[in-house]
């Protein structure tokens, strides 16, 4: 037995210890009026949950066979359905019941191809570029022509002169203070790109604000809206590149540029489908707390951190839990979504087509934030439900510390669940290379690491068992009303009704 093993099998005894209360009472003992895995009943299948996911771990395993056999997983593709597939073989295997594809549709499908760039003056040299998802081509011959500046700080000003920007090509910038949150900025730049579209523009030259700065020479692509797409090309350039082309335009120097996108749409809708299986309540099976991850990803590497590292995180667990031989009181259901990355289209379709039996949700837990270990659960906005997780976050600290909050997190599959009044609990990481990884082509296996994705695996299995486990039900949906109004309290309004996805009519204005 190796010294690593030895060492692993020893933190699970004393986690033992501190959760079952062997020889005595725990070190750390739950408040009074708290009910944590000691008093609540959840305590011994917890330790063996642990040591399934901590010493048997096949959490990496599964995410090496994601990333190097099925590769980029664009949802809508033919890499996609092999993804699915792939995560259909992977829960029968592990065990799980009723396992199934649960199909939907997107608007449209979309296949990157080509994209050059050439720096033409003041001076002649290649750039590094790469098309944002679900936007248009240039003239098969590309296009050349001048540079010009926009300010994604103040789009309300740029918006007002549009006519400036015909025949060129629009190189976006951040100048000054910005005017409005980061969420808003995003909302708003579909509306300049259509814009600049209707104006002639030729091409756009900025991917996703925040991701990028940084350089190491990587492009960034994504979505530009929630199920939107463009005809205008829109692409990522390098920070190093970006840097140079704005020095130039900035400075007053007449900038030239050769630019040629070509990708392709489909002719009408595609159809994708989210992976789902199952553990089945012994007691209360019609209760149900979903677990989750996105199983699309971006094409320009293998999808490993965003969000591969969730998908094996969810695989992990659902087998922790088996190979445990433990049954929850309620059911907990493992679902890959798909097209998380175009909109939360997979999340809001499960939502949907469960709607007569979301009243029985618990709620779901999501984990994609990158690379790196849990640091916080973020509970959706549920503020009613913070205490009750603290004895099981303080227990759980023997593993790993985190902290629980309510913080709301309606970028991932987290959202459709808030929506529905119910706790989408965001596994937040600590991740701080997921600035270069996310959507680039440094989005492969070298980033993870296997012990940080097999103890995320396991807090993951050790938070959906206590949470369908423990006696009392977690929690039931909040009214329409309730949420809408917890929504603007944290400032989510205006994202959401920018976005399309604010659903509550004028619910919660009070």
């Amino acid at each position: 037995m190796t010294k690593i093993r030895s060492a692993i099998l020893l933190g699970i005894l004393v986690v033992a210890i501190l959760l079952s209360g062997l020889g005595g009472a725990p070190l750390l003992q739950a408040r009074p009026q708290e009910k944590g895995p000691n008093e609540d009943g959840t305590a011994d299948a917890l330790v063996k949950i642990a040591g399934e996911g901590l010493v048997e771990s096949h959490a990496y395993e599964y995410l090496a066979q994601l990333s190097d056999d099925v590769g980029p997983r664009v949802t809508g593709s033919p890499s996609g359905q092999r993804a699915v597939d792939w995560g259909l073989a992977k829960m029968r295997a592990i065990g799980l019941e009723n396992v199934h594809a649960e199909k939907f549709s997107i608007w449209r499908g979309w296949t990157r191809g080509l994209a050059q760039a050439e720096l033409k003056s003041p001076i002649d040299r290649p750039l590094h570029i790469d098309a944002m998802g679900w936007t248009g081509s240039t003239a098969p011959e590309g296009r050349e022509a001048d540079v010009v500046a926009a300010n994604n700080f103040d789009f309300d000003h740029e918006l007002k002169d549009m006519k400036r920007f015909s025949g060129k090509i629009i190189l976006i910038v951040s100048e000054g203070a910005p005017r409005r949150s980061g969420d808003m900025i995003f909302a708003q730049f579909g509306d300049f790109v259509r814009a600049a579209e209707k104006a002639g523009a030729v091409a756009i030259i900025g991917g996703q604000a925040g991701f990028g700065s940084e350089g190491m020479n990587l492009t960034h692509t994504g979505i530009l809206g929630f199920s939107a797409e463009f005809a205008l090309p829109v692409v990522s350039m390098t920070a190093e590149d970006q840097g140079q082309v704005e020095r130039d335009v900035l400075s007053g120097k007449p900038v030239r540029m050769w630019i040629k996108v070509q990708n392709m749409f489909s002719s009408g809708p595609v159809e994708t489908a989210n992976v789902v299986g199952e553990i089945r309540g012994r007691e209360k099976p019609d209760e149900v707390f979903v677990v989750g991850a996105h199983l699309d990803s971006w094409d320009l590497s293998e999808g490993a951190t965003d969000n591969g590292m969730g998908t094996a995180s969810v695989l992990g667990a659902a087998e922790a839990i088996v190979r445990a031989g433990v049954k929850p009181r309620r059911t907990i259901r493992f679902v890959l979504f798909m097209g998380e990355e175009q909109g939360l289209l997979g999340s809001y379709a499960y939502v949907q087509q469960h709607d007569a039996e979301m009243g029985h949700h618990l709620g779901d837990l999501i984990l994609d934030e990158g690379q790196g270990p849990v640091k916080e659960l973020q509970l959706g906005g549920r503020s009613d439900l913070v205490a009750v997780f603290q004895p099981f976050v303080r227990q759980m600290a023997y593993i790993r510390p985190f902290t629980v909050n309510d913080k709301v997190e309606f970028g991932s599959d987290t959202g459709p669940f808030i929506a529905a009044g119910l706790p989408g609990i965001n596994m937040q990481q600590d991740s701080p290379d997921y600035k270069y990884t996310h959507h680039s082509a440094a989005d492969a296996l070298e980033a993870v690491k296997p012990e940080v994705l097999a103890q995320d695996a396991t807090l993951m299995a050790l938070t959906a068992f206590w949470v369908a486990d423990r006696p009392e039900r977690l929690a039931k949906p909040w009214s329409a009303e309730k949420t809408a109004k917890m929504l603007r309290e944290k400032d989510q309004y205006e994202f959401l009704k920018a976005s399309g996805l604010w659903h509550f009519g004028d619910k919660g204005v009070e």
